[in-house]
């Protein structure tokens, strides 16, 4: 493993964001922030408590969550998009690198600032709300998992897009909607019946199931299926990223 290469990329990566610094960190904060005030006023005066926990405690991890999902599909699809458009992706295949170190890089730089930024808004959510974290560990777990996972899948995205436009395809017309329909700022069990069954195939249901599990031990699904979910989802992009550097898709074309 050459780790000199690995840490040549992510350290790349991770200096524009440090030049982007207000795109990149202040705007999704500032953007959560407001979901707290508009939701803690408008909903929250109205139905005081889910599951008994207070209702903007309880929809903090949801929202944690959301940020948590569009940045990282931005973060790694952004990062391998740019050197396809402006061809640098040739040098870097040609390059003594292999197919692991240039994944290991990009994703490990975009896991790594949806993380940071899934810290700032959890220490910035303890401003506004009361927050118990029952199993510390177990959160950290979920947000680790979640964000090399979706910065996998953003990887695929920025491999498989041919323009800018289409890096916003896939977040903001599927990803974002399955967040909010997720119990991002609801429990499943307050649906009816029939849409509690529509609703457990939404697979970010699993995710933030199982992140507010790890905060006040309540959950829509088994804490052991979304891990499940978590990790085949996982395993799948991983598969996804190897065929693409196995076959050059969109790579070597």
């Amino acid at each position: 493993m050459n780790w000199r290469a690995v840490r040549a990329i992510y350290k790349f990566e991770m200096a524009r964001t440090w030049r982007t610094l207000l795109q990149s960190i202040v705007s999704p904060v500032i953007s959560t922030s407001l979901y707290f005030v508009v939701f803690g006023a408008a909903i929250g005066s109205r139905i005081t408590e889910v599951e008994g926990v207070s209702y903007g405690a309880f929809i903090v991890p949801g929202l944690i969550m959301l940020s948590l999902l569009t940045q990282s599909i931005a973060n790694a699809s952004f990062g391998i998009y740019f050197p396809k458009f402006v061809g640098t992706i040739y040098e870097l295949l040609s390059a003594p690198v292999s197919y692991l170190e240039i994944a290991l890089g990009y994703v490990g730089a975009a896991a790594s600032k949806s993380i940071i930024l899934g810290v700032i808004i959890l220490a910035t959510a303890g401003l506004f709300v009361p927050l118990k974290i029952a199993h510390p560990v177990w959160m950290m777990a979920f947000l680790v998992l979640t964000a090399v996972t979706f910065s996998l899948f953003g990887f695929i995205i920025g491999i498989w897009a041919d323009g800018f436009e289409k890096l916003q395809l896939v977040p903001l017309l599927i990803i974002t909607p399955l967040t909010f329909l997720g119990g991002s700022f609801y429990s499943i069990d307050m649906l009816p019946p029939f849409w509690q069954t529509v609703t457990l195939f939404n697979p970010v249901v699993y995710l933030i199931s199982g992140f507010r599990w790890s905060f006040y031990e309540i959950a829509d699904v088994s804490v052991g299926i979304s891990v499940a979910m978590a990790l085949m989802f996982l395993a799948a992009c991983m598969a996804i990223v190897w065929w693409i550097f196995k076959t050059g898709y969109r790579l070597k074309s």
